[in-house]
């Protein structure tokens, strides 16, 4: 029951940020990342795979839907469709050489396969290399909703993160979830109670790529362009470090450390312009250009003193409490 008036809360904050005069275009990405981050955490935080590679399905969603409405014509919803699609397919070919490895093994095969696609999407010339898809139009949300306005499109990124994260809920509880768990905790056993596990974890990485590229196709609707940095190795990166965070192996921990780290790369900057205006100061405004240092410094010292992300300290401290 707390979970869902906190849940409820937080939806009904959402929902007045047009009203509260929030930046909304922020909040989208923010909700974005969220996704991605979510969608990360149902395989490192559920499944107990660990992989470096994730930032491929976020960018191949949003380079087929940039091309699918920029050049083919694609309405918005064909668009993101097609893109889920695409990092679906995309997840389903990788997740089939993935698998095969555990640990550390299945990471580096991952973070491999990722930099391979890196590369094609450098050199394939419908991302037009370096430059990225820039000026993708938003177009009219099933031929009526005219997407152009900020609003108008906050309402629907809103309501397909919540939808996706309803989606993400029912598998975590699902008794599909619940071998994922057991998976996670002690595979060898899961084998001997009949399971097979590497079609669960293929199943596992599947749904997660898909959810990701659901997050790459939204991005690129919101933000209007896709680069190469969506498909580098630092995104999988961040990604990893927004679970670790916000807290691994829980349904609000990967949305509260991407809100955490897309706000502190977002503002780090305007911070060192403005102090460097106030101070006169001009190091000031290498601020927005160190955003990794201080985002390393945040991860060491949740590593130390928040092992579990804030939100599995919280409820690891609160849980004996209510007890």
């Amino acid at each position: 029951m707390q979970r869902k008036v906190l849940y409820g809360l937080l939806l009904l904050v959402l929902l007045a940020v047009p009203v509260l005069g929030i930046y909304p275009l922020f909040v989208m990405k923010v909700m974005c990342f969220a996704l991605f981050a979510a969608a990360f955490n149902l395989l490192i935080g559920y499944t107990g795979l660990l992989s470096f590679g994730h930032a491929m399905f976020l960018a191949s969603a949003g380079y087929v839907t940039g091309y699918a409405m920029q050049t083919l014509g694609f309405s918005p919803e064909l668009g993101v469709l097609a893109g889920t699609v695409a990092a679906t397919l995309l997840g389903f070919i990788v997740g089939i050489f993935a698998i095969r490895r555990q640990g550390i093994y299945f990471a580096m095969v991952t973070l491999a396969l990722a930099q391979m696609v890196y590369f094609v999407f450098l050199q394939a010339p419908f991302t037009h290399g370096e430059d990225g898809l820039q000026g993708v139009p938003r177009g009219k949300l099933f031929g009526v909703l005219d997407l152009s306005s900020d609003v108008a499109l906050y309402f629907v990124v809103l309501a397909v993160m919540v939808l996706a994260f309803l989606l993400i809920v029912r598998i975590v509880h699902s008794p599909f979830g619940q071998v994922l768990v057991a998976i996670k905790e002690n595979e060898p056993r899961a084998v001997s109670l009949g399971y097979d596990t590497d079609r669960f974890k293929l199943l596992a990485f599947i749904l997660s790529a898909g959810l990701a590229g659901l997050a790459g196709s939204l991005k690129v609707v919101v933000q209007g362009f896709e680069t190469l940095s969506d498909a580098y190795w630092t995104m999988s990166g961040l990604v990893v470090l927004m679970t670790l965070v916000g807290g691994m192996g829980t349904l609000f921990g990967p949305l509260l450390g991407a809100a955490l780290i897309v706000a502190l790369e977002d503002r780090l900057g305007d911070i060192g312009g403005a102090l460097a205006s106030t101070t006169g100061v001009e190091w000031f405004r290498s601020l927005g250009e160190s955003v990794t240092i201080v985002t390393g410094v945040i991860f060491i010292a949740c590593v130390l003193a928040f092992r579990r992300g804030i939100v599995g300290e919280i409820v690891a401290r609160v849980r004996p409490l209510r007890a």
